[in-house]
């Protein structure tokens, strides 16, 4: 197939199989780091361009604005180049570095916001402010909202799709939430085909999504941090469970696969895939369970795939990678190979 357009390599991401005999399931990862940005975000943020350029909201030439941890920014960028529109991203220190790096390559003009935060602490509300009011003072600009936006969750009709058509029955959603688009989008979009598909909703712990209590977290991309409000895209009526994960499984996780399967994914990504076996292994779903690979591992190379940034933080905990075996259905690593650091160095249980 031969394209001609970067947004036209947008979808159709392969689904990975990874079976779980001892349950009778597989676990299938939509690969959407495969996506031409690197992630599931893509998706929604060519949409909310779209539908902008559409209804009139914005106009050609126009001005982009958003607050953004990163992937969505480098989707808008993109969307931008192709429409020829001018981008500017509103970030915080929390960031990964390599994400705005990729929005700068892209042409992106980076804002960062003032103020003094603690590493682990997310300043969505500051960058929401900074970002409406850039949007205000600047002619043809607009404050696309990813939390507000409709044409968020409108983004993901594509994915269910795709998923349905690859896989026919669903049985399982894990996904992440951050402003609830992808969350919404997707487990409205697999309830439509199915009804009885269980969807299951992953913030960080210190998440407020799901009206636990806030604290500073180190995931980067997901949930949303206390002080800020949920976004009005978030449709809590499709997702059957909210559930948290703390930065040591998600990360721990992430980095269990890289050397368990060759893969890279992301920290949001490694909590999906966490709880998500946790709950197949407790009975609460099973069969066709389906997740996310939300963006890949290649942008946290500096903080979740390096145990000096992990030790330091004191988020190493070996102990998960012994629970991940066991849900693999593998023996514990008795000893470590040469190569692998001696963080996965452990006894079996």
């Amino acid at each position: 197939m031969i394209l001609t357009k970067v947004t036209e390599l947008i979808g159709n991401t392969p689904i990975l199989s990874i079976s779980i005999p001892e349950k009778h399931s597989q676990l299938l990862l939509k690969i959407e780091k495969n996506n031409p940005g690197g992630s599931i975000k893509d998706r929604m943020a060519r949409n909310m361009v779209v539908a902008a350029l559409k209804s009139g909201r914005l106009s050609p030439g126009g001005v982009i604005v958003e607050s953004s941890s990163g992937n969505t920014g480098i989707g808008l960028a993109i969307a931008a180049v192709e429409f020829g529109l001018r981008f500017i991203a509103v970030v915080d220190h929390h960031a990964a570095p390599d994400k705005i790096a990729i929005m700068r390559a892209l042409g992106a003009d980076i804002r960062y916001v003032e103020g003094d935060y603690r590493e682990d602490e997310v300043a969505v509300v500051e960058r929401q402010r900074m970002a409406a009011e850039l949007a205000g003072e600047i002619p043809g600009a607009v404050f696309m909202n990813q939390s507000d936006n409709a044409a968020n969750a409108g983004g993901y009709s594509e994915f269910v799709r795709e998923v349905v058509n690859e896989i026919g029955g669903v049985d399982a959603y894990v996904g992440c939430v951050g402003t609830g688009g992808s969350m919404t989008g997707i487990a409205r979009g697999l309830k439509v085909h199915n009804p009885q598909t269980k969807t299951i909703a992953v913030e960080p712990d210190g998440s407020i999504v799901f009206g636990r209590p806030g604290h500073p977290y180190y995931q980067s991309g997901t949930g949303t941090p206390a002080g800020d409000t949920v976004g009005l895209v978030l449709d809590y009526s499709c997702i059957d469970m909210g559930v948290q994960v703390s930065d040591s499984q998600a990360f721990e996780t992430a980095r269990y696969m890289a050397r368990r399967t060759g893969m890279l994914v992301g920290g949001s990504t490694g909590g999906v895939i966490y709880k998500a076996l946790e709950f197949i292994h407790s009975g609460l779903i099973g069969g066709n369970v389906v997740a996310a690979v939300a963006d890949g591992g290649e942008k946290y190379l500096h903080t979740v795939f390096n145990e000096s940034w992990l030790r330091e933080r004191n988020l190493l905990d070996p102990q998960i990678a012994v629970q991940l075996d066991r849900w693999f259905g593998r023996e514990a690593i008795a000893e470590a190979p040469r190569d692998i650091p001696r963080l996965y160095a452990v006894e079996a249980a």
